[in-house]
C-alpha cells in the first residue's frame, strides 16, 4: 500500500477527537479479552500504549497488571485519561523523547493508522526491548440486519461519500492492515509479523450509537449542517426499526511475536 492509503498526515482529523473527550471516553468500545490474552503472553511488565486517548486500551493493561505509559499529542484526550490513574506524556510518536527508555509491549488502538508507517515502524523497534512485542488493532463495527438497512438510507441521503469510506459501516480495506504489517517487516528489525482477528458484540440503543458516531473524524468534521441532518435521519430510522441493535466487532490485531536487537 501506498502512504497515501494511511491518514496520518491529515492532522485535521487527527486532532479533532479532543472536541469529543468525555464523550469518547464514554461511548467507544473496549476490546477483546482474547486479544489482550495475545499481547500478555510473554508477561511484560512495562508497556507503552501510543495514541493513547482516554486510556481504554492502557486501563485493560493496567488491570493485567503492567506499568503503563500512555502517548497522546491532544491535552484534552490525555487529560482524561490521567483521570482515570494513566501517566500521560504528550507527544506525536514521531517527535516522542524516549530519553532511551524501553518497554516491553508497544500497543496503539485506533491510533496507529495517524502515524508516519516507516519512521513509526522503526522507532517502535529502537523503543522495544530484544524479544518485546507489537500490537496494533482497531475495532471496527459490522452492522448488519434492519439496523444496517436503516443507517444505508440515511448515508444515501445525507453523506453518500461517507457510506463508501466509514468504518463505522465497516468499510475498510484489509490492504491497510497488511501495510502496516509489511512497514514493519521492511524495517529488518520484526519477527513473526501476522494479522489476527477477534470478534465480539455490543448492544447499542439509538442515542448511544448517535454519540458513538459523532466521536469519529470523518463524521465529526463535515459540515454542521451535513452532520446534524445525517444524525437526525439515523434517529429516525433506527427508531423506526426498534431503537435497539447488536453490532457485530471485528477487531484487527497486527502484531509481532518478537523484536530483533538492533545491531
Amino acid at each position: 500500500m501506498s502512504d497515501a492509503g494511511w491518514l496520518f498526515g491529515d492532522r485535521q482529523r487527527a486532532d479533532s477527537f479532543g472536541d469529543n473527550a468525555a464523550q469518547y471516553d464514554r461511548v467507544r468500545p473496549t476490546y477483546p479479552a482474547e486479544m489482550i490474552d495475545m499481547l500478555v503472553a510473554d508477561n511484560p511488565r512495562t508497556a507503552l500504549d501510543v495514541g493513547c486517548g482516554t486510556a481504554i486500551a492502557g486501563r485493560l493493561l493496567v488491570a493485567r497488571g503492567l506499568e503503563v505509559l500512555g502517548l497522546e499529542p491532544d491535552q484534552r484526550m490525555a487529560t482524561v485519561a490521567r483521570g482515570h490513574g494513566i501517566a500521560v506524556e504528550e507527544a506525536t510518536f514521531e517527535d516522542w523523547n524516549s530519553r532511551t527508555r524501553t518497554f516491553d509491549l508497544l500497543t496503539a488502538g485506533q491510533a496507529w493508522h495517524w502515524v508516519d508507517p516507516h519512521a513509526g515502524a522503526m522507532k517502535a523497534a529502537r523503543v522495544l526491548v530484544p524479544g518485546g512485542r507489537i500490537g496494533l488493532f482497531w475495532n471496527q463495527p459490522q452492522p448488519d440486519g434492519p439496523a444496517r438497512q436503516a443507517m444505508d438510507v440515511a448515508y444515501a441521503q445525507h453523506a453518500p461519500l461517507l457510506a463508501v469510506s466509514t468504518v463505522l459501516l465497516g468499510q475498510r480495506d484489509i490492504s491497510l492492515y497488511e501495510g502496516m504489517a509489511a512497514a514493519l517487516r521492511q524495517t529488518g528489525r520484526f519477527e513473526s509479523v501476522a494479522l489476527s482477528m477477534f470478534e465480539h458484540r455490543i448492544t447499542y440503543e439509538t442515542e448511544q450509537w448517535l454519540s458513538l458516531t459523532a466521536t469519529h473524524s470523518d463524521h465529526h468534521t463535515l459540515p454542521a449542517d451535513q452532520l446534524a441532518s445525517l444524525l437526525l435521519a439515523l434517529r429516525q430510522g433506527l427508531e423506526a426499526v426498534g431503537g435497539r441493535f447488536s453490532v457485530r466487532y471485528e477487531t484487527v490485531l497486527v502484531g509481532g511475536q518478537t523484536v530483533i536487537a538492533p545491531d
